[in-house]
């Protein structure tokens, strides 16, 4: 047997606010003598959906128990019309029709079909300024150097620290491999050598593997390709600014001491998670900021190593893996690790 859900919700008792018995005697009405279920909801706001009787029926309606829904008002079942659309979603998913008693809003009616694609309408335009709001958080975030998570780079360690009052982690150097990647940079730095020939040198020399796995070129290429690395002087700057990038931080900061972060703006990090090759002259839509954490390589050392090789290696940004949660990020703290 399907039934009717009639659902009321009241936040508060006040003299002037409809109780929960009198909404469900409106909604009583609209059933005309047909089977009903209650679903009440005391002392709890519409501005979310975490509500238990509000969650009691919707796992009927998913249970094929429900054929119709109705409210006293609009506002006692959702105040978000984001929150509303993803249930009418549900709703016609199961092919249940929604109610409200007061306001005449019935989507089994022409007129109730178009009102609902209104609010489905309006609850999209909230979905993307929701959207915009954490991305631009996220790039603020960013901007600052924050450590913004993901894999620790090879020769890091994660450390506690605040950086303009905000509690936050930086990198350390771990000093073994910081030894390791001083090694490799010094010998990528020679022309005559390729990421190849680093390789057999060493396991040649029996250089300890990289956190347990052999070093191969893709792992040295990532590596040679992180300003996470670099200690980063006026040159560095120079390098990033003559290739488009925006750079957050003023001149006099470059003091050679911090690593850097290389971030690619938005829309571009959807696309690749490469930021820039050595041989190319633009990094727009990328902008680099210096890192809280110390670098290791010297900047002159960094710079040699960026010379375009053939084929072309190119740099990659500071954030992470590019995944559905957060959908402008690179990877350039995917550095081998």
């Amino acid at each position: 047997m399907l039934y009717d859900a009639l659902y009321a919700r009241q936040s508060i008792e006040k003299q002037d606010s409809i109780s929960v018995e009198s909404q469900l005697a409106y909604c009583q009405y609209e059933t005309h003598g047909a089977p009903f279920l209650t679903y009440t909801d005391r002392g709890f706001s519409g501005k979310d959906t975490h509500r238990p009787g509000f969650t009691q029926m919707m796992n009927d309606v998913q249970a094929g128990k429900i054929r119709r829904v109705i409210v006293y008002k609009l506002d006692r079942i959702s105040r978000s019309i984001l929150d509303f659309a993803n249930m009418m979603e549900q709703f016609q998913t199961f092919h249940v029709e929604f109610v409200s008693s007061t306001e005449k809003f019935d989507t089994s009616t022409p007129i109730g079909r178009a009102m609902l694609h209104i609010c489905i309408v309006f609850a999209q335009l909230e979905r993307e300024t929701i959207q915009k709001r954490v991305s631009d958080a996220y790039y603020a975030r960013c901007r600052l150097g924050l450590y913004m998570g993901g894999r620790i780079p090879y020769g890091f360690q994660l450390a506690d620290t605040v950086l303009q009052g905000i509690h936050t982690s930086c990198y350390v150097p771990v000093p073994e491999e910081a030894q390791q990647i001083l090694l490799v940079y010094r010998l990528y730095a020679d022309p005559d050598r390729s990421l190849a020939d680093v390789v057999h040198y060493l396991e040649n020399h029996h250089i300890a593997k990289h956190r347990g796995r052999p070093w191969n070129t893709a792992r040295l290429s990532e590596l040679l390709r992180n300003p996470i690395y670099v200690k980063a002087d006026p040159s560095v700057r120079h390098f990033f600014q003559k290739r488009g990038a925006v750079i957050c931080n003023p001149p006099e900061d470059f003091i050679g001491t911090n690593g850097c972060y290389f971030y690619r703006e938005k829309q571009e990090a959807r696309s690749s998670a490469s930021a820039l090759a050595p041989g190319q002259k633009n990094a727009r839509k990328g902008f680099l900021v210096l890192a809280p954490h110390e670098g290791i390589v010297p900047a002159d050392l960094w710079l040699a190593c960026q010379n375009p090789r053939s084929p072309c290696q190119p740099l990659t940004s500071c954030c992470f893996p590019d995944t559905p949660s957060c959908p402008v990020r690179g990877s350039a703290s995917d550095a081998p690790g």
